[in-house]
């Protein structure tokens, strides 16, 4: 995506997926049919939500806290929605319980700006259009 974007990709390991423990590579769907009990449960933490054997938003957003302090120039990341909804509740105090005011959608761009570590939104779901 990196270079679809003009860009020369370099990992940081920082911005990797939310880990899902035990729910890794399943969809909610999925996971509504085979433990809703246990997903609802999770969902109302917020958060907190964790996985059994993953991590929590709250974690991600620990993991990125250091990287988010370093930033001193524009930087372009390439990242999943667990990695954008921490960044996007750090910017506007989203619980993760409520409806977030805008919620990131799939396949986009989302602008913020960083400074002394703190993210704030500048534009969310940014169209990208292919040439």
């Amino acid at each position: 995506t990196a270079r679809l974007l003009g860009h020369e990709p370099e990992v940081e390991t920082c911005l990797v997926e939310m880990s899902w423990g035990e729910w890794e590579g399943r969809s909610f769907p999925e996971l509504r049919q085979v433990c809703a009990k246990e997903l609802e449960v999770q969902r109302a933490r917020g958060l907190d939500f964790r996985p059994t054997g993953g991590e929590s938003p709250r974690d991600v957003q620990e993991r990125l806290s250091p990287w988010l302090m370093a930033l001193a120039t524009p930087t372009l990341a390439v990242c999943h929605k667990g990695v954008i909804q921490a960044v996007y509740s750090l910017a506007t105090g989203w619980n993760m319980i409520d409806k977030p005011a805008e919620k990131p959608r799939a396949n986009t761009a989302h602008l913020f700006h960083v400074k002394a570590g703190v993210p704030m939104v500048e534009r969310m779901n940014i169209p990208l259009e292919a040439e």
